[in-house]
């Protein structure tokens, strides 16, 4: 063997990238009722769908030009156009602030459980990451994670909601929480604002160091186009229009995203049959005596215990998938159940109802019980 290929086989990547952990959502085998990944379970707005069949074949020859859309998304959310980034969906934005923002040996901070890529972007940048778990009630650890921050901390990231738990961090703890640490960056993702209503995109107008990441994958039902977006600061998106690829997001999504946000009328309809159906969930969960924690978002996290694995291989026989959330820390015996449209949320309470039933389930299973 040559010695240039000898030295080709022993090439390795940087350190960090061996520690980093992986993220493998289960993704093969989704032909069945979606209620695992927290998509919008039905469709976009019809105005999208006509864009997408008015495209044409040069359009799919072109290199995509994001600022034209910034601008238009800038002006739907009040916001200037050098304070708003498009995003290869909400994980590239993740990627991008991990990027833009730490070195080696700064700190990073985020609760858990939560959205599994913050640990994998952050990790790929620095050691540093510091974990402040939840107890039992899954409710936002306030003080505690106010005494987690340290002067090295220079990247924060809080879901609200947060998936998977649902849970909520108050507009004051989280304007708290940026003001108590100025020396980092404060990112607080907003994927399930809609399902929500409260949020902070009003405040990066007066808050320097706070930036809000916004998805179009879940109430808008463009999750396959991935696009997602960083509003905030105009000197700290600069910094990450710097780090971001020009050509980050595809033109179709480019193309279709503002009849997206155009037809407030379909949004809205989209998360009142969310609303609707989560209180369903919860009403018919309740009846069965199956733990379950306030959700202010498009899903509903249920205590199943030892048999989590079962029930979501019976869901499937059934044609519904759930997310089994075991592998979460503090969340051993969970599942999520997605809500959608009343007829999903009927189909998948049907399904659950008899599942149950063939399992013999007893509330006597959950982890708590």
């Amino acid at each position: 063997m040559s010695a240039v290929a000898e030295e080709t086989k022993t090439v390795q990547p940087r350190k960090a990238v061996l520690a980093m952990p992986e993220y493998h959502p289960p993704l093969a085998g989704r032909q069945a009722l979606r209620l695992d990944f927290n998509e919008n379970t039905f469709a976009p707005s019809p105005r999208v769908l006509a864009k997408l069949h008015a495209l044409t074949a040069e359009q799919m020859t072109i290199y995509p030009e994001r600022a034209p859309v910034e601008a238009i998304v800038a002006r739907h959310f009040g916001l200037a156009n050098e304070q708003v980034l498009l995003t290869n969906g909400v994980d590239e934005a993740i990627h991008l602030m991990a990027c833009a923002f730490l070195d080696e040996g700064d700190e990073a901070l985020i609760c858990t459980p939560t959205f599994f890529m913050y640990d994998v972007s952050i990790s790929l940048m620095t050691s540093q990451l510091k974990r402040v778990q939840t107890d039992d009630t899954l409710a936002f650890p306030f003080e505690r994670f106010m005494a987690a921050m340290t002067p090295k901390t220079k990247l924060i990231i809080v879901a609200s909601p947060n998936n998977p738990t649902g849970a909520t961090v108050s507009r004051e703890h989280l304007l708290a929480i940026a003001k108590a640490a100025p020396q980092a960056v404060v990112m607080v993702d907003e994927a399930y604002f809609h399902f929500f209503g409260e949020t902070t995109l009003g405040d990066v107008n007066d808050v320097p160091n706070l930036i809000v990441a916004r998805t179009f994958s879940k109430a808008y039902g463009l999750a396959n186009l991935r696009i997602g977006m960083l509003a905030g600061d105009a000197r700290l998106i600069g910094y990450l229009r710097k780090v971001s690829s020009p050509y980050n997001v595809n033109g179709v999504a480019l193309a279709v995203l503002p009849e997206a946000l155009a037809d407030e009328a379909y949004i809205d309809w989209y998360v009142r049959q969310v609303h609707e159906g989560r209180e369903r969930v919860l009403a018919v969960l309740d009846e069965l005596h199956v733990r379950t924690w306030p959700s202010a978002a498009n899903f509903v996290l249920m205590d199943i215990g030892t048999r989590h694995k079962e029930l979501c291989e019976r869901m499937r026989a059934h044609d519904v998938l759930l997310r089994d959330r075991s592998s979460d820390p503090g969340c051993e015996g969970y599942v999520r159940f997605t809500i959608g449209v009343e007829e999903h949320v009927t189909r998948g309470v049907a399904a659950l109802r008899a599942v149950l039933a063939e399992m013999q389930w007893t509330p006597a299973e959950g982890r708590a019980r």
